[in-house]
């Protein structure tokens, strides 16, 4: 049976799409609906989506509660502007995402995409000794294997040289970014260098317990608790990036809780709608939040995105967070890491892998390297499922509530794909 072919396919090639060269007419491929963990193809084919949408879609796609919510905000108010106004649904969300941090992260600023999320935290960060009268404070200590965004900010503190940012190089603020103090010798070199620049340096940046775009790369608690004492010794702030590793992704809701430290700023997106709005959020302690108390106008956080608390965006954040109170998302990031762990685990004998790891709903085969990236891609989307290496990483992050049975499929296709050395 034949499957006709949508005519909207003649438009695509006014579409720009992200990380592809555009000389790949056929990189794309047409989607025509999603449900659960599968994306509909206009051909008729469907894949078991390994990666949950660049991680954001934890619930599955097409969640009846946040689609119903979403439906009840539309016909009253999809968007009103933030500025002199405030709505329901970015007030509540707002109280709701307070009480959900640890410590005194009680104030939230809510924008429209993670890097956007990061800019305000860093913007945020320096602001912060500005109102306080310091002067000179505004650059970043960050880490390498770290990524943080792709505008022009959070561009200069993601890895210099092994990020997809290093043509920019010469056009981006010089941050200083330094080996994770895993160890004692870069714990030291760390030391060191804030020693040196501790006039300069607003704020430490990092993705706590995993750095997701710069190769899904794990680290321990005792890092961040190590990060956490020499910013409180030197008098900076830490920021912790959890677009990624918030909402469950690492096993507990956030990944700082798993750690016992507590920033003074923390970034969150991706899952905060469940993957169907474009909405994040950056929230500051009350130290940070005091800073900008003041009759002077000019203490006000200078920034505003247009869309910022878009209501609609709201009501799914809302009913995202009323999912992982009611149907215990963080029970199943438990089974779903034992899955992994099993699941994956086969990898570790086949030729060319140098590591397998899991943490929480991130599964992680990394290889050797990755020779023929397009053949690879080409292979798993053959074998039925829609999983997304990069640089030398094969990764799943499926959505936690995925079926056992498309579960399954995926963990089969990794071992399948990767044994047939085309890569």
């Amino acid at each position: 049976m034949s499957v006709s072919q949508p005519p909207w396919l003649d438009a695509v090639p006014y579409l720009w799409p992200p990380y592809t060269a555009l000389n790949r007419a056929d990189a794309s491929l047409p989607v025509i609906a999603t449900h659960g963990s599968r994306i509909v193809l206009a051909d008729g084919r469907e894949l078991i989506d390994g990666i949950a949408s660049w991680w954001t879609a934890c619930h599955g796609y097409n969640h009846p509660h946040i689609r119903q919510q979403v439906a009840r905000q539309l016909e009253v108010m999809p968007h009103i502007m933030l500025g002199g106004l405030i709505h329901e649904p970015a007030a509540s969300l707002c109280r709701r995402l307070a009480a959900r941090m640890p410590g005194d992260l009680r104030h939230v600023f809510l924008s429209d995409s993670g890097s956007v999320a990061v800019e305000v935290a860093m913007k945020m960060a320096m602001q912060y000794w500005l109102n306080r009268g310091v002067r000179g404070k505004t650059k970043f200590v960050s880490f390498k294997g770290g990524y943080h965004g792709d505008t022009l900010a959070t561009m200069s503190v993601c890895d210099p040289e092994e990020g997809m940012h290093t043509m920019f190089s010469g056009a981006l603020l010089p941050q200083y970014v330094v080996d994770l103090p895993r160890n004692d010798a870069a714990l030291r070199a760390l030391t060191e260098l804030i020693v040196r620049r501790e006039g300069e340096i607003a704020a430490i940046l990092v993705e706590p317990l995993v750095q997701g775009a710069g190769g899904m790369l794990f680290h321990d608690s005792a890092t961040l608790q190590r990060l956490r004492a020499i910013a409180d010794r030197h008098r900076l702030l830490l920021i912790f990036d959890e677009i990624f590793t918030g909402f469950g992704r690492t096993g507990t809701f956030l990944a700082c809780e798993a750690a016992e430290v507590i920033p003074d700023i923390l970034t969150l997106g991706k899952g905060l709608t469940g993957g169907t709005l474009p909405l994040a959020a950056t929230i500051a302690n009350q130290c940070v939040y005091e800073a900008f108390l003041s009759d002077d106008p000019q203490h006000a956080l200078m920034h505003g995105p247009t869309f910022m608390g878009n209501a609609l965006a709201c009501a799914a954040a809302n009913a995202s967070l009323d999912l992982f109170e009611q149907e215990d998302r963080l029970r199943q990031v438990k089974e779903l890491e034992q899955r992994l762990l099993d699941g994956l685990a086969i990898c570790r004998s086949l030729r060319g892998v140098k590591d397998v790891r899991v943490r929480g709903a991130i599964g992680v085969v990394e290889l050797e390297e990755i020779h023929d990236m397009a053949s690879l891609k080409r292979a798993f989307i053959d074998s039925g499922v829609w999983v997304r290496p990069f640089r030398n990483v094969v990764y799943l992050t499926p959505a936690f509530n995925i079926g056992a049975a498309d579960l399954d499929r995926l963990l089969e296709s990794i071992p399948a794909v990767l044994s047939k050395r085309i890569f």
